[in-house]
């Protein structure tokens, strides 16, 4: 765990320990994600195609996907 300051011009420094973990290095882009009372930051993918590809991986049985459009005909 480490401590981050809001400075007089609303700007934190993010901890070295999280910029190694996550491999960014300065002019790199955080993205940053709310949910609830929790903040998440993440490395902005250079390619969101690339980055989110397989993720869907496994949501389904074997065949549903093909099943389902063959219905739509």
């Amino acid at each position: 765990m480490a401590e981050a300051k809001i400075s007089s011009k609303n700007q934190i420094v993010v901890p070295k320990e999280a910029r190694e973990r996550l491999g960014v290095k300065p002019g790199d882009t955080l993205l940053v994600i709310l949910k609830g009372s929790s903040v998440y930051l993440y490395p902005k993918p250079k390619n969101f195609r690339k980055a989110i590809r397989g993720l869907g991986k496994g949501l389904y049985p074997p065949d549903y996907l093909k099943k389902e459009r063959e219905s739509w005909d």
